[in-house]
Formats: structure tokens, C-alpha cells, sequence
């Protein structure tokens, strides 16, 4: 999130033990927000998706589908959308921009990768309408 409390991460054997808040952490001073005190449920709760879903249009079920196909399956539609509606000059000024593709990203992202999504989508594939649940 926008805080960005200090966190100390614990795993043993590749397996996460604990997390908790770094007294160290000159913004949060070993304090965690629900949000940080959530993180290791995050990770580790028995219901946690691990695996790609895909419901087919009409379908009543969701299969599993492996995550190179989910990942060519949204780039596929996204380039197409981008393409099919992207706008390079209106009215003499340049535009470069896409109205029909939107980013919402999720109050878990910190601010460096809000920063990389941004200059992703706004730079290389022109979106304007990008934020965060955080803002909501």
C-alpha cells in the first residue's frame, strides 16, 4: 500500500514462518495496519487460489488452465482491445491513447510496483484509466 510499513519476513527450509512489523522501520516503528498484520493470512490461508481458472462464456463451471495459456489469453485480448480502439491524433493533436482498457490494482501493492504499473500501461500501451483499490 501507500505506507509502506517496514516488515520483517521469517521462513525457514523455503516455507514463510512469520511476519512482523519492524521496530526498526522509521515509518511504522514495528506497528502493522490491519492490512500488514493480514499479510501472512495473505500467503498461507488454505483457501488461497494457486491455481489459473477460466470460465468459458456461457459455462457454468470454471477449469483449471495452465498459466502460460491464462497469461496469452489476456495479452491476446488486451492487444486486441488496444489496437481496435486506440487513438493516435483527434482533431490535429496527438492523443496516443486508449479509453477502452482500464487497470484496477489491488490495496496489497506497494508503491514501487504501483509506480511500474503505471509507466507500463500509460507509456507502453497508452491506458489512461488506471488506479487502485487503495484510493477507492
Amino acid at each position: 500500500c501507500g505506507v509502506g510499513c517496514g516488515q520483517l519476513i521469517f521462513h525457514k527450509d523455503g516455507k514463510l514462518i512469520s511476519i512482523e512489523g519492524d521496530p526498526e522501520s522509521p515509518i511504522s516503528q514495528g506497528n502493522l495496519c490491519p492490512k500488514g498484520a493480514a499479510s501472512y493470512q495473505l500467503l498461507t490461508h488454505d483457501r488461497r487460489e494457486t491455481k489459473m481458472k477460466y470460465r468459458a462464456p456461457r459455462a457454468k463451471e470454471w477449469t483449471e488452465i495452465p498459466l502460460d495459456r491464462a497469461m496469452d489469453m489476456v495479452a491476446d485480448r488486451v492487444w486486441e482491445s488496444r489496437k481496435r480502439t486506440f487513438v493516435h491524433k483527434k482533431d490535429g493533436a496527438t492523443i496516443n491513447h486508449t479509453t477502452a482498457i482500464c487497470h484496477l490494482g489491488g490495496a496489497t501493492l506497494d508503491n514501487e510496483e504501483n509506480y511500474l504499473i503505471r509507466k507500463l500501461f500509460t507509456l507502453g500501451l497508452g491506458m489512461v484509466c488506471i488506479s487502485n483499490q487503495a484510493r477507492i
